[in-house]
C-alpha cells in the first residue's frame, strides 16, 4: 500500500476542511456524520483553524489522522477523542474509564477495500493507546451496514450499548439506534 498515514499538522486546516465537506457529500451522510454539509460549509475559516489545532500533531485531547495516496492527495480520515473517567462524553453518555472515542471516519470512494480504513484506526489506536486509553471506541447507526462491517474488520465488537443521537433525535423513528462498538487496549500494551 502506498499511502501516508499521519497526524494532522495545524496549518492544513484548509485541506482538512474540504476532506469533511466532501464526507458530508457521501451518500451515507446523514446517518453517519452529526452535522449536514450545509451547517458546515456555513462555518467561518476561524472554526475550522480552531478545529484543526485541537486535533493536530502534539495535541493531547484529540487527534485527527489522515491518509494521503499516493499522489499526495488527502484520501481517508479518523479522529481520536480523549475521553476522562468520571466525565460525560459530546453526547452526555457517561465515561467510565480513560478512553478514546473515534469520530469523522471517511475514506473516498475509490480507496475503500482495501484496509485503509484498517491502518487509520490502527494509528488511533496507538495514539490513544500512548495516552493510557483503556479501551477505544465509536458510535455507529444500525443501519449503516458498511460502516458496520469495516468496524467489525476491524477489530470492533458491540458492547451492547445503544442510544439515540444528534440533532434530530426526536424526529428519529422509534427503534431507530445508534450502537457502541468498542476494542479493548490489548494486554502487551498495558
Amino acid at each position: 500500500m502506498s499511502y501516508k498515514v499521519r497526524s494532522l499538522r495545524v496549518d492544513e486546516w484548509p485541506l482538512a476542511k474540504a476532506l469533511r465537506l466532501e464526507a458530508l457529500r457521501d451518500p451515507v451522510a446523514p446517518i453517519a456524520f452529526m452535522e449536514t454539509y450545509e451547517s458546515a460549509v456555513a462555518r467561518p475559516d476561524s472554526f475550522w483553524r480552531e478545529r484543526a489545532e485541537g486535533g493536530a500533531e502534539g495535541a493531547s485531547g484529540a487527534q485527527q489522522i489522515i491518509a494521503e495516496g499516493p499522489d499526495g492527495e488527502w484520501v481517508g480520515t479518523v479522529t481520536v477523542l480523549m475521553e476522562e473517567a468520571g466525565t460525560t462524553d459530546w453526547a452526555g453518555m457517561p465515561v467510565e474509564r480513560l478512553q478514546g472515542h473515534l469520530v469523522g471516519v471517511y475514506v473516498q470512494p475509490g480507496h475503500r477495500g482495501i484496509g485503509l480504513t484498517e491502518v487509520l484506526f490502527d494509528a488511533g489506536l496507538e495514539w490513544a493507546w500512548s495516552r493510557g486509553a483503556e479501551r477505544v471506541r465509536l458510535v455507529v447507526h444500525e443501519d449503516n451496514a458498511r460502516a458496520l462491517r469495516a468496524y467489525r474488520k476491524a477489530g470492533f465488537t458491540e458492547t451492547g450499548v445503544a442510544t439515540t443521537l444528534g440533532p434530530d433525535k426526536d424526529e428519529r423513528e422509534k427503534g431507530e439506534r445508534e450502537l457502541e462498538l468498542a476494542v479493548q487496549r490489548p494486554e502487551s500494551d498495558r
